[in-house]
């Protein structure tokens, strides 16, 4: 099948990683279905937008069968609906502990599971789920947010397993900071009398800096055209900026203590 054939779903293709991902993929001859909550329709890069909500089963079954019954296949899907939730573990509530546990993890496992039958039937597919560096080491006032991630490296891990025989390719992305829509639409928890206050405070002050100096997504989006191109990719690929990819072989190779000086250095806590 030549890549002009090739179909693949991109989830919260509206903006941001997804938007660079999914117009990247449909200028390189892919047909491209992104989903957003909003309405469907063409957007103007030639992605055709269907209506989905990653939270939601029904929703989701639907968007999957509108795929396959206009397309007659699905080649690929890549994972990218999600947010951030930031504050202090202690001061995350319940309720905004599973908010975003449902969209970043739940919203990851039922599109794997709707779209798997679909590739096991054709023999074949890729499934690219955008992880973050957050999903390799914890970050200090994002504790569930790396723990949505965390949850879906080991998922990924897991489900690599379970379909290598059957042709379907499991790939994670790890992007570090990117211009995105990630920091604008960050939530942050509702805390009441913070005992975290000053430390919170400098650290975001150092995640404005290092966000304003990120890259655009155009590098992620190119990853995965990567991915999608290869008949055996590889696990991990991770994305962004040198300086803070480092911490990937640092957390491997130097002692706990030392990497979380380290860390703890770098995000002024």
């Amino acid at each position: 099948m030549n890549d002009a054939a090739r179909v693949v779903l991109v989830t919260g293709a509206s903006s941001g990683i997804g938007a660079a991902i999914a117009g990247h993929l449909a200028s390189h001859g892919f047909r491209v279905f992104g989903t957003s909550r909003g309405a469907a329709g063409a957007s103007a890069d030639g992605v055709e937008m269907i209506a989905m909500d990653v939270d939601d089963d029904a929703s989701v079954e639907r968007g999957v069968a509108a795929v396959v019954r206009r397309a007659g296949r699905l080649d690929a899907v890549v994972n990218n609906a999600g947010w951030a939730l930031m504050g202090a573990v202690e001061e995350t509530s319940m309720g905004e502990a599973r908010a975003q546990m449902e969209t970043n993890f739940f919203g990851v496992l039922r599109i794997c599971r709707a779209v798997l039958p679909r590739m096991r039937a054709q023999g074949g597919g890729h499934i690219v789920n955008v992880s973050s560096l957050g999903g390799a080491f914890g970050m200090p006032f994002s504790g569930l947010y790396c723990a949505s991630k965390f949850a879906v490296e080991g998922l990924s891990e897991s489900l690599r397993l379970e379909t290598r025989r059957l042709g379907i390719r499991v790939v994670l992305i790890e992007p570090g900071d990117t211009q995105s829509q990630l920091p604008t639409k960050r939530r942050t928890a509702q805390a009441d009398g913070s005992a975290y206050r000053d430390t919170f405070e400098r650290f975001k002050a150092q995640q404005a800096k290092d966000e304003a100096s990120a890259p655009e997504p155009l590098a992620v989006a190119q990853a995965v055209e990567k991915v999608l191109a290869a008949p055996s990719p590889r696990l991990r690929y991770s994305i962004g900026m040198i300086g803070q990819r480092i911490v990937l072989p640092l957390k491997r190779f130097v002692p706990h203590r030392m990497f979380e000086t380290i860390v703890a250095g770098a995000m002024k806590v």
